[in-house]
């Protein structure tokens, strides 16, 4: 088994690349723990079942990108360019993730989603948190750009929704098709979704 002391992230990181590449329901206890070089009684050392690994793994992962996005959205950036930022950062990490594995993958945390609407009502529910930590911080961006003028969206909770499920979209299809290139519609669909005026944005 791996060493002791990193044996537990060896299990995250082993559910997080099997369930993103391929999917929940088809990935095993067994292969979880070949792939992370850990025995089976490990497993069951520090999780109780599949779904309490994963919620864990997941938990892992965002705090991670958290402070990513922490600093993507800081107020300090007008709130335009949070979103545009935003937009090129997602786009890097597909091209990496393409890079490394061969082919897009979206988002984990969606395609995980809709996988297990219906059931592991505990990951489900950990998977809804954090997609709704990670829309506030496109309507913080938007209630900003509502209070500066450059956008009106009074409602900037539901304008958010909107644009969350928009970039969800995109990012499912660009799994679907393996086609990257999807995601460079993201910076002019966002600025046309919040009726943005003025010459068309320039990805960087």
């Amino acid at each position: 088994m791996g060493r002791v002391s990193d044996a537990k992230e060896r299990l995250m990181g082993a559910v997080r690349e099997l369930i993103w590449e391929g999917s929940y329901g088809s990935t095993t206890i067994d292969q979880i723990c070949e792939k992370a070089g850990v025995k089976k009684g490990s497993f069951y050392y520090f999780f109780d079942s599949k779904a309490d690994l994963a919620v864990a793994a997941i938990d892992e992962e965002w705090g991670r990108r958290r402070p990513e996005l922490d600093s993507l959205f800081s107020p300090t950036i007008p709130p335009l360019d949070r979103l545009r930022r935003y937009c090129d950062y997602c786009y890097r990490v597909q091209a990496e993730i393409r890079s490394k594995c061969g082919c897009v993958l979206g988002c984990p945390l969606f395609s995980l989603g809709s996988e297990i609407s219906t059931q592991e009502d505990r990951l489900q529910k950990r998977i809804q948190e954090i997609l709704d930590q990670k829309r506030k911080y496109l309507e913080s961006a938007i209630r900003d750009a509502h209070a500066t003028g450059v956008v009106h969206a009074p409602d900037a909770a539901a304008k958010a929704r909107t644009l969350f499920a928009y970039y969800q979209g995109l990012l499912t299809e660009a799994r679907i098709h393996d086609k990257l290139e999807i995601l460079r519609d993201a910076v002019r669909g966002t600025y046309e979704l919040l009726g943005v005026k003025g010459p068309e944005p320039v990805p960087t």
